[in-house]
């Protein structure tokens, strides 16, 4: 499989569950200005909707969307740690965790990365964002992640995400759970190892 990532983006969670996984891959750096890969591919050729992550499977079909894609991943390597079996209401939790993280958090942060929103706009998605996030803080009280005990593919995603906050300078205050769970995250070896193959270093 090849993944089209670019880094610190959002696929950083697809390259974090790849190593997760132990299954086999490769990686191929997009810049995401040019719309060019790293072997000077057009990207619109890869993948029309022109943003990262996209998994290329072994058979040349490709995959896009994150939480899809990290389903895929989980499947295909038979974790069920990764992403529960199929039909068990833990599945149904993890997948609720994605599909929030993906409509409510990620969502949230596109106006903060574009130059087109003025100060006064981005304050109010930043204040939506703290909100979030603290609600986010509160379920984590009492687990290690955000299903219990196991590191799942929705963690990932969190991680990820809460990574954009002080790399767009912002506070999330109330969010003392929150940090403890980042540092945890932050030291899983699979986690170390895509942030530096993509050259991130986590903020705390």
């Amino acid at each position: 499989m090849k993944l089209y990532y670019s880094p610190g983006a959002c696929s950083l969670a697809p390259h974090i569950v790849l190593h997760e996984s132990g299954l086999p891959f490769s990686l191929e750096r997009v810049d995401l200005e040019t719309h060019k890969t790293e072997t000077g591919a057009d990207y619109y050729g890869i993948n029309p909707k022109g943003y990262v992550p996209t998994l290329e499977l072994d058979n040349g079909e490709r995959l896009t969307e994150g939480p899809v894609i990290t389903q895929y991943i989980s499947d295909k390597a038979g974790n069920t740690e990764l992403m529960p079996a199929a039909g068990s209401q833990a599945r149904y939790r993890v997948m609720e965790w994605q599909c929030y993280l993906n409509s409510e958090v990620h969502q949230s942060f596109a106006p903060l990365f574009d130059p087109t929103f003025d100060a006064a706009s981005k304050a109010i998605f930043i204040s939506r964002l703290q909100k979030k996030f603290g609600w986010v803080s509160a379920q984590l009280r009492g687990k290690q992640y955000l299903t219990g005990n196991s590191f799942t593919a929705a963690d990932a995603y969190l991680f990820v995400l809460s990574g954009w906050a002080p790399y767009l300078k912002f506070e999330l205050p109330n969010t003392e759970e929150l940090q403890g769970y980042l540092q945890r995250i932050a030291a899983r070896p699979a986690v170390q190892k895509a942030m530096k193959t993509e050259g991130l270093h986590w903020l705390a």
